[in-house]
């Protein structure tokens, strides 16, 4: 017996005999003669004429007997199953995808494919077993004969899925296909640079030809990867997890149980237009921030930066809660400027100033709002991205900016690129012009819109909405704060920005460190000044420059300095209560006060012992006494002063000593000359309570 025999089907009587079935003669003369006897060529369908070189006739195995019919599904069963097994699978595989009235036809079909053989296992040929079954059930003998070739040589257990018939994708996989073959092409199409399939089927060839693997048509695999890959598994393994991600349906989500500034979403974006920015030697593209409102869709407030910076971050921020109020929560990208803890511009010397690190996270909770961070890599996270792709078209290609338009992709540049470059200011004006229309334009679709325009919706519910306002304090929180700006020596006029700032309360901070913070994009609005401990000092305005020859100007700033005087003047006097006269009188009325001198003396004085290596004292030479002469009048004292002679007049009043003593230092001061004795007498009275009395009094209230 060949190895092809159990597969067999169609047996001419050469190849009958060469078998040695049991029951069945093993010469092609006598198989001849059997098969007359019995009568196979009268059995319809189970005889046809041997196509190709030489002819004959070949017969049906089921003609065969019992034993020899065992004996080749014996010797079938110890074939490799591999291949009916793969395509038994594929059979059910697709007998799942039925419809129940194919199922039904099916089952029924196994039914009486089931009682032909049992019927012909009873010693009944398969011939008149097929006429008996076919009469009794109402069905045809040839349909009966097709449905037993559906199942001819294939496994009991998946007849039902054969007879439910196969479909033509399931017709085409009726080859069976080398399993390593068909995972060399698969390993090679299956990989994140997405090949073709004709190249991934060219080098598998190549690897067939040297190994000796059986070759599969092109048009075979691909067939068989469509039946058998599913789109999820090509996606992920040919395009990656984001793209396996996008096939998933994305969440909706209701805001019509939101009400205005609930919550809003802020994020960056970058204009494909060419833009003059002052201080830029180039053509720039800028950035602009923006936070739009969740509910109604409308923008609530934007700034203009040359790069993505937390401090356009925070001012725009400041914009917002200063106009509308504070939100209850904010939707921020995930980029360094949202989340950044230094607020530092882009370097440390930017402001030429310390910056303060003031972390906007922090602020938005001290505010009472809560932060949400949007997911990574997902503009559908960010309502306000929408927004933008409008601004792209609206703006970024407006009439105004032809020439200055860079395409939205370096292979998508227009003909006019590089042409041209739009000032700063004419660009802002148009990009607020076209906010302001982007917010009022009607017939939007929202599911809280219904054909209004972003304004009617955020203005009806901000009429009825709890909307929380900021104070002062807390809306100076968001202004940028430049650290150890020193006020200037005299009024504390600071200097910042190349522009100065002053106020009349300034002069306690001259020549002190202090905290500034201001508004970069509209520094002459003035500054806030803070003591470094974070107390609020007050506010400083701007000092603005007036024209060399406009006397207007000078007028104006003479007017203010007379106005300061005046009232510093006022408040000067208001602060005496007393005038000098008056504070004289009421001493002299008080009388002499005894003061007693707090200086005791020693009863008893011990000499300190000399060392014996000191030096001796030289002999003093007798002091020169001048002669007792009335010196020579102080210069710019009084007349009515003159110094006298140390004499102790017991009539003499206390403060009269003490103004006789001051004329003596200020002769003195002066280069004048005293005598001995009147320098001895200074000398002592300057010990004494009652000069130290009279002094303090003296600086405390002034006067002689």
């Amino acid at each position: 017996m060949t190895q092809d025999a159990p597969n067999k089907i169609w047996w001419t009587s050469a190849e009958i005999a060469d078998a040695c079935l049991p029951d069945l003669p093993t010469t092609k003369r006598k198989v001849n003669a059997r098969a007359a006897s019995e009568g196979w060529a009268l059995q319809a369908g189970k005889i046809r004429r041997r196509k190709g070189k030489g002819g004959g006739m070949e017969y049906h195995f089921s003609l065969f007997p019992l034993r020899a019919r065992l004996a080749l599904t014996e010797a079938k069963d110890t074939l490799d199953p591999k291949p009916v097994e793969f395509e038994s699978k594929a059979a059910w595989e697709e007998y799942q995808g039925r419809s129940a009235s194919v199922k039904a036809k099916a089952e029924n079909r196994l039914r009486i494919v089931r009682a032909v053989f049992e019927v012909q296992a009873a010693g009944v040929t398969r011939t008149l077993a097929i006429q008996q079954i076919g009469k009794l059930e109402g069905v045809g003998e040839r349909t009966i004969w097709g449905w037993l070739e559906l199942v001819e040589n294939k496994p009991e257990q998946s007849w039902l899925a054969y007879l439910a018939g196969r479909t033509g994708a399931g017709r085409k996989q009726q080859l069976v296909l080398d399993p390593e073959f068909v995972n060399l092409v698969k390993s090679d199409w299956l990989r994140h640079s997405g090949p073709s399939l004709s190249s991934c089927y060219d080098r598998a060839v190549r690897i067939a030809e040297r190994e000796g693997l059986a070759i599969v048509p092109l048009s075979k695999i691909r067939s068989h990867f469509k039946a058998t890959i599913s789109k999820p598994t090509e996606v992920f393994l040919r395009k990656g997890a984001e793209a396996l991600k996008r096939l998933y349906p994305h969440q909706g989500r209701d805001k019509s149980a939101l009400v205005p500034l609930e919550c809003v979403c802020g994020d960056y974006h970058k204009f494909d237009v060419f833009i003059k920015w002052p201080g830029e030697e180039g053509p720039v593209r800028a950035q602009m921030v923006a936070f739009s409102d969740v509910y109604s869709g409308k923008f609530l407030a934007w700034r203009l930066s040359l790069t993505a910076n937390s401090h356009t971050v925070q001012l725009t921020l400041g914009d917002l809660i200063r106009d509308w109020g504070i939100p209850q929560s904010v939707l921020l990208d995930n980029g360094r400027e949202f989340a950044a803890k230094a607020i530092t511009g882009g370097t440390p010397t930017r402001f030429r100033f310390k910056i303060r690190d003031d972390d906007v996270p922090g602020l938005l909770p001290l505010m009472g709002s809560k932060v949400i961070w949007a997911t990574p890599y997902s503009g559908q996270s960010k309502p306000i991205e929408r927004a933008f792709r409008d601004l792209c078209d609206r703006v970024a290609k407006h009439p105004a900016f032809e020439g200055a338009y860079t395409g939205n992709r370096p292979d998508a540049k227009p003909e006019n690129y590089g042409s041209r470059a739009i000032p700063l200011e004419e660009f802002e004006a148009v990009l607020n012009e076209e906010i302001a229309h982007h917010n009022a334009r009607r017939d939007r679709r929202s599911e809280v819109a219904n054909g209004r325009s972003f304004d009617e919706v955020f203005n009806a519910g901000y009429k009825t909405a709890p909307i929380r306002k900021a104070s002062e304090e807390q809306l100076r929180m968001w202004l940028l704060g430049a650290e150890g700006v020193r006020g200037k020596t005299g009024n504390g006029e600071l200097k910042l920005m190349g522009n100065r700032y002053w106020s009349e309360w300034m002069y306690r901070v001259a020549e002190k460190r202090v905290v500034a913070r201001f508004d970069p994009d509209n520094l002459h609005d003035g500054v806030h000044v803070y003591d470094l401990t974070g107390g609020y000092l007050g506010f400083a305005g701007a000092l603005v420059k007036g024209g060399f020859n406009k006397v207007e100007d000078a007028r104006a700033i003479a007017r203010k300095r007379g106005q300061y005087e005046r009232a510093q003047k006022e408040l000067a006097r208001a602060q005496k209560a007393f005038t000098a006269e008056e504070l004289a009188a009421r001493l002299r009325s008080s009388g002499t006060p005894t003061v007693a001198d707090d200086l005791p003396e020693a009863d008893v004085v011990r000499l300190p012992t000399p060392h014996k290596n000191a030096p001796k004292p030289a002999k003093a030479k007798p002091a020169r006494i001048e002669p007792e002469t009335p010196a020579a009048p102080v210069a710019n004292l009084d007349d009515r002063r003159i110094l006298k002679a140390p004499v102790h007049d017991e009539d003499e009043r206390p403060e009269e000593r003490f103004g006789r003593a001051m004329a003596m230092e200020e002769g003195l001061e002066a280069g004048e000359t005293l005598t001995a004795e009147q320098i001895s007498w200074l000398e002592i009275y300057q010990t004494s309570a009652e000069y130290r009395a009279h002094k303090k009094m003296r600086e405390a209230f002034g006067g002689n």
